[in-house]
């Protein structure tokens, strides 16, 4: 847990409607395609000419760094000075759209609902919902939950 001093998020600010601007991340093709040889070796984030000459019209980034790389924009923008715990988990994960090397993505994160904890004293369960978008198009959505510390608990 980090100091006291050092935390600006807790669980008091995370209240329905707010949202975060996560700021914004590019695809690295090299990162995209190291990726996709370790984790999601699939022929559309590999395979050049046959991605080329697909409905995708060239190599897409699998949908696993795309979360990974809003995970990236999370942490940096939000949990890097909250009070914040382990996660509970995932309750929706969309790829919405292909996502392409160069393509600069977009995050927001907005807080849909919170409830102190019955089981953890002195946190609280926030459901979040997390977006990626290229432009004006969504490629990724997200909600889950987490929990966080509660200021007065301290």
């Amino acid at each position: 847990m980090r100091s006291e001093q050092s935390v600006t998020i807790w669980y008091d600010d995370l209240v329905p409607g707010r949202v975060f601007d996560l700021g914004t991340t590019v695809v690295d093709r090299d990162e995209m395609r190291d990726f996709a040889r370790r984790y999601d070796p699939q022929w559309y984030h590999l395979d050049e000419p046959r991605a080329a000459a697909s409905e995708f019209g060239g190599l897409i980034a699998s949908g696993w760094l795309t979360a990974a790389l809003f995970m990236r924009l999370y942490a940096e923008a939000v949990l890097a000075t909250a009070d914040a715990h382990t996660s509970p988990g995932v309750e929706e994960l969309r790829w919405l759209a292909a996502v392409y090397a160069g393509d600069v993505l977009r995050g927001r994160l907005e807080v849909l609902d919170r409830a102190p904890s019955t089981a953890r004293p002195g946190k609280g369960t926030v459901t979040l919902l997390g977006e990626l978008h290229r432009d004006s198009v969504p490629v990724l959505r997200c909600r889950f939950r987490g929990w966080f510390g509660m200021r007065d608990a301290q």
